[in-house]
Formats: C-alpha cells, structure tokens, sequence
C-alpha cells in the first residue's frame, strides 16, 4: 500500500510540474494561430503537389525507359 501512495504522490507531484511549466508558456494569439495554420495547409497542399507532379513524371519516364 505504500509504493501504490509513493507512485499516486509522485505522479501528482509530476503533474504539478507539467501546469505549472504550460504556465511559463507563451501561447499564440488567434489570430497568430490562424495566420500559421494557413500556411500550414498551403505549405502541404505545394508540397504534394510537388511531389505528385515529380512521381508523374518519374513514372511516365520511367515507363519510356522500359519499354
């Protein structure tokens, strides 16, 4: 029964830390948070389109190749 009381302490003890570390934290404004999701999503749509673009024409090459 004490190691189970040591354990519940040290991880109440562990999340203590954690909130009072997330306090120190300096969290992005809405509208920061918005502008940097955006380019986020631009930023993935480029680059699949990128590599779509690159895996096409690498196997239309590639077909040429072969046959």
């Amino acid at each position: 029964m004490k190691k189970l009381r040591e354990i519940v302490l040290g991880f109440r003890r562990f999340l203590d830390e954690v909130v009072a570390e997330l306090r120190k934290c300096s969290w992005p404004s809405k509208p920061e948070l918005f502008e940097s999701t955006v380019m986020v999503i631009a930023a993935t749509v480029l680059l699949g389109a990128f590599v779509g673009i690159s895996d096409f024409g690498l196997v239309r090459a590639l077909s040429a190749v072969i046959r």
